[in-house]
């Protein structure tokens, strides 16, 4: 240990690249990769000094938050997949751990089938939840041990235990969850006893040389759960069966904890880092990590080198950018990929129905789109018309595989409508990623003629023999009496120049863009606004959990945003607006100034005007609708690769 100690490597992130020993595993760096995808390889390959599994259930039947017919990890047809995920990491450079996971009282069970619990009820669904007895208790733990051992048999590195985000252990440890009066409810020390027994019987099956892990979420985030002191005596009470804790926060299920688990735009980095920091000073043996919206090498490196945490680990960041650890190690943090944390990659914020990366197009889409960008054995000369994130994408795709680019840009930079959003103050991501985008373009071999508005008769003097049409959309002016009034803006031309509004702005449209405008303009410029809004819910254009954090700081806001849903305004006035409500009555709202957010249209007509110059064209991004960054990104990248 002394050697490692001595030893530092010569880089930038010398810290994060310092290799650190967990029990009898030696790490060659700090970066842990947790078990949120499938793409154990890429994160091996791409530098992760420890990458996790995903997960395998602690009993089949009771225990999954999929279906009730999952099975262990180890079930006979399923090891060999198994072993296939401890060679992806090993062949990869990385080391190996799975997490093992009881989902307690929000299992998924086969009809006339029961759920475990600290305290029986029945749930919505009509599943019975049992109060777990004496009895069970230490028959779950036997399998809690079973399944440890069963991944140190066959060759894991190390197990990491899910006792957070509102899970079976978790559900024992929060009042949120145990409201019982016996031995194993009322106090911390009663309600850890079934989780301490849970690693007691661990430790004692892998023996006291085997690492470790158990996640914990040092809060849950909504009223009624476990507070910090709490959470930090469990972990000092564990400290003798466990060689690291991994630090995070909020619930899985419960939605309005699973916001702080998942942070978005509206929480800043590093949310966690405090609650491992406090962990860090009063543990005497174990390594502490932390999780939880850590996007740059700069803010891994300063949690290490401040002895706040001795690892970090990292899930989305990964997905947006698997050779994330690779890039920073090289110094070319210039490479890296922003993750946006818009949460898209996350199946229950949209229902399942349109799961993917926004910065990555190939996550979700692997049979879709290359890992290796082919070599074009016929290069052509390609014309982009439009510099958004679309337009740059496809441009910088198509040109890795050999063609001929050219990007026409109408305005002094490219960015398209990313350049607005950025300015924004909650959009540090975005920034963060416009950044990126114009780094990689500027780095490829792509013209780029900013200044340069397209016409077809432009396009045809560069002689394309290919021609992607990205011209982006542009809002939506409804044709409603007084809209050409001089207090009277486009969302476009209000973002950066919020100086022009007055006291009492009326945002007309309470999407995503009019509802972050309202909150801006709340609280940082301490206006009375109010939103007049069509439909009956503000942001349906955002995904689950992004109204979720949405409605919970809107409520956090000093001055409170006026609010009126299933109405539509009729008319606009000097020093009001008229407003028709869902059931026909009309009334005026005062206002010394209005923003119009009632949405974005493609450029159709325009588009129109450059069919006809050559036979291969193409239409990406809001071209064909207002497109999210997700989608305009997967056109983008899938146009590029196709041309």
């Amino acid at each position: 240990m002394s050697l490692i100690k001595k030893k530092r490597v010569n880089m930038k992130y010398k810290y994060l690249f310092t290799p650190i020993k967990i029990n009898n595993l030696i790490l060659k760096n700090r970066i842990v990769a947790s078990p949120i995808n499938d793409e154990y390889e890429e994160k091996a390959t791409g530098g992760a000094g420890l990458v996790v599994c995903g997960h395998t259930i602690v009993e089949p039947g009771r225990s999954s938050f999929m279906n009730g017919s999952e099975r262990s990890a180890f079930f006979k047809y399923e090891v060999e997949k198994t072993q296939q995920r401890i060679r992806a990491c090993h062949k990869g450079g990385a080391r190996a751990s799975i997490e093992i996971f009881h989902a307690g009282l929000y299992a998924r069970v086969e009809p006339g089938d029961f759920a475990w619990g600290p305290c029986g009820f029945i749930r919505e669904d009509g599943v019975e939840v049992k109060q777990v007895t004496e009895k069970d208790m230490d028959y779950l733990a036997n399998l809690y041990a079973k399944e440890a051992l069963e991944a140190k048999n066959l060759g894991f590195d190390a197990i990491f235990l899910h006792f957070g985000h509102g899970w079976l252990p978790a559900q024992f440890l929060s009042p949120l969850f145990n409201h019982r009066t016996d031995e194993y409810g009322g106090c911390l020390e009663n309600r850890a006893k079934f989780p301490l027994l849970i690693l007691k019987k661990i430790r004692e099956a892998v023996s006291y040389n085997f690492p470790i892990e158990m996640r914990i979420s040092a809060e849950e985030c909504v009223p009624g759960s476990i507070k910090f002191d709490d959470t930090l005596q469990f972990i000092l009470m564990a400290e003798s069966y466990i060689d690291s804790v991994q630090i995070s926060a909020g619930l899985d299920i419960n939605h309005e904890g699973n916001v702080r688990l998942v942070a978005m735009n509206y929480t800043a980095h590093m949310p966690n880092a405090y609650w491992a920091a406090e962990v860090k000073k009063h543990v005497k043996k174990i390594k502490v990590s932390v999780v939880g919206s850590i996007n740059t090498p700069d803010e891994a490196e300063s949690l290490i080198a401040s002895g706040s945490v001795d690892l970090v680990a990292f899930g989305r960041s990964f997905i947006a950018d698997p050779n994330w650890p690779n890039k920073a190690r090289d110094g070319k943090t210039e490479d890296i990929v922003p993750c946006l944390r818009c949460n898209q990659c996350y199946h229950i914020t949209t229902n399942r129905r349109n799961v993917g990366c926004s910065v990555n197009p190939r996550y979700h889409n692997e049979t879709l789109i290359s890992k290796v960008l082919s070599e074009t054995t016929t290069p052509k000369n390609v014309v982009v018309v439009g510099g958004g994130p679309a337009g740059i994408t496809c441009a910088i795709t198509a040109s890795k595989r050999g063609h001929n680019v050219t990007l026409l840009e109408k305005n002094a930079e490219v960015g398209g409508t990313l350049n607005l959003i950025s300015q924004e103050h909650y959009k540090e991501d975005i920034r963060y990623y416009t950044n990126h985008l114009k780094g990689q373009l500027a780095k490829s071999n792509v013209i780029v003629k900013t200044n340069c508005e397209a016409t077809p008769e432009l396009v045809k003097e560069l002689h394309p023999d290919a021609l992607v049409l990205a011209l982006g959309g542009e809002p939506v002016v409804l044709p409603l009496p007084g809209v050409n009034l001089p207090h009277v803006f486009t969302y476009e031309q209000i973002i950066g120049n919020e100086e022009l509004l007055g006291e009492y702005p009326l945002i007309i449209g309470g999407g995503t863009i009019g509802t972050e405008i309202a909150i801006e303009l709340s609280e940082l410029h301490h206006k009375e606004v109010t939103i007049v809004e069509i439909m009956d819910e503000l942001a349906l254009q955002g995904n689950m959990l992004y109204r979720i954090a949405l409605r919970q700081k809107m409520a956090c806001l000093d001055k409170k945003v006026s609010v009126h849903l299933k109405s539509k305004v009729k008319e606009i006035k000097l020093d009001c607006v008229l407003v028709e409500d869902e059931h026909g009555t009309t009334y005026s709202i005062k206002t010394d100034s209005i923003v119009l957010c009632t949405g974005v249209k493609a450029k159709k007509a325009l588009a129109e005007k450059f069919y006809g110059i050559v036979p291969e064209i193409y239409e990406i991004g809001d071209m064909i609708r207002p497109r999210l960054i997700q989608e305009a990104n997967f056109e983008g990248r899938g146009v590029g690769e196709t041309i």
